[in-house]
């Protein structure tokens, strides 16, 4: 239902005078969307509880007919300078949504997945959102976070992501190292990206198969991946870069990383579904599913609006491939 709102002292408006103080919203089981696109994004997803959505008229119009979806009560400002007043700040694209946090996320969410990012150490909202954004559109299921990363149902975040936030998957570990070692148990290829002069180059990691699922592991600036995570690890793997920088901002490094391991799986597929590639009802390796369309295999996703889920895959492989190095990840 749409409510016009004439006065800043309106009732309705008293949760957004706490829309920047984030330790407010989380300690009331919220978080907020904000702009346009994030909003729509969030009607359109369906997953979330929305509590209300507050905007001014310029979003109202140009969102229209999907906040009648939504659930909640619309509240509009008639004066665009209400806004700033209500918050105490000037929001992106005249819109904001407030919307009750979902039940925490567990390991099992994410052990059918083909390729899931993880996190280690990476506090910085816009690469929290940039991670989210880059694992969305390049083939990851979902994503993996360590204690000490950020919130990613943080406003920024959200913004940043363009919505990813709200259609990925993602689970917070308590226990980094044991729940590695799960995703090893399960299958999973675990790969720690590292600048170290002494890992695999990018181009030269062994071709994965159609049916290896991976864990690829980012850390923060400064420390990056601990020790201990990089012998979890079945392979540690570096992007050469010019001699002149010693490392590249993580949001970029697991794009290229991504789309690397991207491209060899569905170039496989490509080469196991091509005249006399793997021959039908035959078994072992060549048992496959060739799909066409797409991004390959049921792994891809450019568009940010496409269901992300995680599938089972049908052999589950794993590699202790090459152990060696430190390393340093800049966020």
């Amino acid at each position: 239902m749409i409510h016009w709102i004439d006065s800043a002292d309106d009732p309705r408006l008293d949760p957004y005078r706490h829309v920047a103080d984030p330790a407010w919203i989380r300690d009331r089981h919220l978080f907020v969307a904000e702009g346009r696109l994030v909003v729509e994004r969030l009607i359109t997803l369906g997953r979330f509880t929305v509590h209300s959505i507050l905007l001014n008229r310029a979003a109202h119009a140009a969102i229209g007919e999907p906040l009648s979806t939504a659930g909640a009560p619309v509240l509009v400002c008639s004066n665009s300078s209400l806004l700033a007043t209500i918050t105490g700040y000037n929001f992106h694209r005249g819109c904001l949504a407030l919307v009750t946090r979902p039940p925490l996320g567990t390991l099992a969410d994410l052990l059918t997945c083909r390729c899931v990012l993880a996190l280690e150490g990476v506090g910085n909202p816009d690469n929290i959102g940039g991670l989210f954004r880059t694992a969305a559109a390049l083939g990851a299921q979902g994503v993996l976070l360590d204690e000490r990363s950020g919130d990613p149902f943080y406003r920024k975040a959200i913004r940043t992501s363009m919505g990813a936030v709200l259609r990925l998957p993602f689970v917070r570990a308590e226990n980094w190292n044991e729940t590695l070692g799960t995703f090893r148990e399960h299958g999973f290829k675990v790969i720690a990206l590292t600048p170290s002069a002494s890992a695999v180059d990018l181009s030269e990691v062994p071709p994965l198969g159609a049916d290896d699922r991976v864990l690829m592991m980012v850390g923060a600036e400064g420390p990056g991946l601990n020790t201990a995570s990089l012998e979890e690890a079945d392979l540690r793997v570096r992007i050469p870069i010019d001699g002149a920088l010693d490392s590249l901002n993580v949001v970029v490094a697991a794009g290229i990383a991504l789309e690397s391991l991207r491209l060899q799986r569905n170039n496989r597929i490509d080469s196991r579904c091509a005249p006399g590639g793997a021959q039908p009802g035959k078994a072992g390796d060549d048992e496959h599913e060739c799909r066409g369309g797409g991004d390959g295999d049921g792994i891809g996703g450019r568009d940010l609006e496409q269901q992300a889920t995680c599938e089972p895959s049908e052999r589950q492989r794993g590699s202790n491939a090459g152990r060696n190095a430190n390393q340093r990840q800049h966020d």
